[in-house]
């Protein structure tokens, strides 16, 4: 768990040209991968991150803050690859976590070029790659998780860090009526987020005990229109707006 987490690329190179003979995609990953700068550079403009579970507004939320900050809107897994996930997803953990480890580092090269020109909004980063992880390869209950503080939960030092991060969180019952409103087929864990309270509630604690940058949670479960304000007034005070 600590190797896919917080020793990358050295980890994730190998085991996607493991794979690429049988998975074309993953020659085409590390052949991004490689044109990448080994140390991205966030420009002058703030760069805020937006994480959660599903149906917790996030795709909404980021597209508002994005026209009111006339910046630049950016999404995870970055769009040259998103249209390879569902085929890293059918795959065995390993191989898809890397899938998204990778696209990280694919999407910081764009945050650090879009942020030398406007604010940059992300709908989901590094936190959601490791709150995942984490939920998924450790069962049990929430004692069973790896303890605060622990380097888990410690941003890779290689990865560009954002400015903030928000984690947008919705009342259970409340997120599963969203997700039943939109009617869209659910990925594999979206399944077992609503199947599974304890794995949601795995996710949500991993995702509270992210360190350096921390996470600033957000209720977002009023209408749509007070939750942007509240999300504005968070931006407004950590930049001095």
């Amino acid at each position: 768990l600590s190797r896919l987490l917080f020793s990358l690329l050295p980890s994730l190179i190998p085991l996607l040209l493991q794979c690429a003979p049988r998975i074309p995609e993953a020659g085409a990953l590390l052949d991004l991968l490689g044109r990448c700068p080994e140390h991205q550079k966030k420009g002058s403009f703030p760069v805020v991150v937006f994480e959660g579970l599903d149906a917790t507004g996030k795709t909404t939320l980021t597209q508002s803050v994005k026209d009111i900050l006339n910046g630049v809107l950016l999404r995870s897994p970055p769009a040259c690859i998103s249209q390879w996930r569902t085929i890293f997803d059918e795959e065995p953990a390993p191989i898809k976590r890397a899938f998204y480890a990778a696209g990280n580092y694919i999407l910081a090269s764009e945050i650090a070029k879009a942020s030398t020109q406007a604010p940059v909004i992300v709908d989901r980063y590094w936190h959601s790659t490791a709150a995942y992880t984490i939920a998924t390869e450790i069962n049990g209950q929430l004692q069973d998780l790896p303890p605060a503080q622990d380097e888990v939960y410690q941003w890779p030092e290689d990865l560009l860090k954002p400015d903030l991060v928000l984690l947008l969180t919705v009342d259970p019952e409340e997120r599963v009526r969203r997700l039943q409103r939109r009617g869209l087929e659910r990925t594999k864990e979206e399944a077992e987020l609503e199947a599974n309270s304890l794995f949601r509630q795995r996710v949500e604690e991993s995702y509270r005990r992210m360190l350096n940058p921390s996470c600033q949670e957000v209720d977002a479960s009023p209408c749509k229109e007070e939750v942007l304000q509240a999300v504005l007034q968070v931006i407004k005070k950590q930049f001095a707006w």
